[in-house]
């Protein structure tokens, strides 16, 4: 969790909302950090005249909020638009390259995702084979600030994101060997994070070990089913899982954060994402528990989930 951020909540709304501090130019946080945000706005700030006040306040004078560091659930974007005005920015990066994808300072923002090159970046979607020992690369799509091609028949083709510029890092510290594991043959460095191309703009569907489930068949975006179940009113954290089965290769568990007094079971909770969520991507395990941990940057660690809930 963010211990060292929950008991400032009221602090940070002070800030947003106060005459006497300067006009705030920028404000960044991890999408935790926004969530519980709209939780103290949602107990604090419940009289229609307030929340016009606290929506026109922020929209005057705060010039630029941005969400980094995890995925940002559509819920959260949606309700932090209505709260305060601000379409938060959403962009992608990596210690190794910096940042590499965003979303426009001025112009549209698609809400899910992560824009589109940023000046002097090379960005590159695709697919890894091996043939008679031969690693080759299938390209689905591949782009700079000035555009994106895509191979014909492949738009909205995932596979994974691989990076090309001056920010990207020239190695791993007296690594050589994961050094050489992480840039392809012909220099691109391997983000390791599945991505797909469409609509003029990149989706990032989570890292290709642990946020891409393949069940039955079907490949499944953790990231995505997460953005779903955070619509449910109930729920109020969420972190998708994929143990291993048997006879599926892998299940659909969700791990939930409900919100006080609230109770949720399996069934309710298919019943009602019925209506918008492919059937393969319902989850058909449920796992509620006080609070989902996180680390400092607001990041679930999966692995560490699955060995809690699922060991062995």
């Amino acid at each position: 969790t963010l211990p060292c951020f929950s008991p400032s909540l009221g602090c940070v709304w002070k800030k947003f909302l106060s005459s006497q501090a300067p006009r705030i130019s920028v404000f960044m946080a991890v999408p935790t950090i926004y969530a519980k945000l709209i939780e103290y706005y949602d107990k604090h700030f419940s009289q229609p005249q307030v929340q016009d006040f606290v929506r026109a306040f922020c929209q005057d004078n705060i010039r630029l909020m941005v969400s980094g560091s995890a995925a940002l659930p559509v819920p959260v974007l949606e309700k932090w638009r209505n709260i305060t005005g601000h379409t938060l920015l959403e962009r992608y990066g990596m210690t190794e390259i910096g940042m590499a994808l965003s979303n426009p300072l001025h112009g549209v923002r698609v809400p899910g995702s992560v824009g589109t090159p940023l000046p002097g970046v090379q960005v590159r979607i695709a697919s890894e084979s091996l043939k008679s020992g031969i690693h080759s690369y299938s390209i689905h799509a591949q782009g700079d600030e000035n555009g994106t091609q895509v191979t014909p028949g492949l738009e909205g083709q995932e596979g994974e994101l691989f990076v090309k510029g001056p920010s990207v890092f020239r190695e791993y510290w007296n690594r050589p060997k994961e050094t050489k594991e992480a840039f392809t043959p012909d220099g691109w460095f391997r983000t390791g994070d599945t991505a797909a191309y469409r609509d003029g703009v990149y989706w990032i569907k989570g890292r290709t070990s642990v946020d891409i489930i393949k069940n039955g068949g079907f490949k499944i975006s953790a990231l995505e089913v997460e953005r779903h179940l955070l619509a449910h009113p109930h729920i109020t954290d969420v972190a998708v899982l994929g143990p291993p089965d048997m006879v599926w290769g892998q299940r659909v568990s969700a791990v939930v954060q409900l919100r006080k007094g609230e109770m949720l079971s399996v069934k309710e909770l298919k019943a009602w994402a019925r209506g918008s969520m492919a059937p393969y991507a319902i989850p058909t395990e449920l796992i509620v528990v006080e609070e989902i941990p996180r680390n400092q940057m607001g990041k679930v660690n999966k692995r560490d989930l699955l060995q809690r809930f699922y060991p062995g």
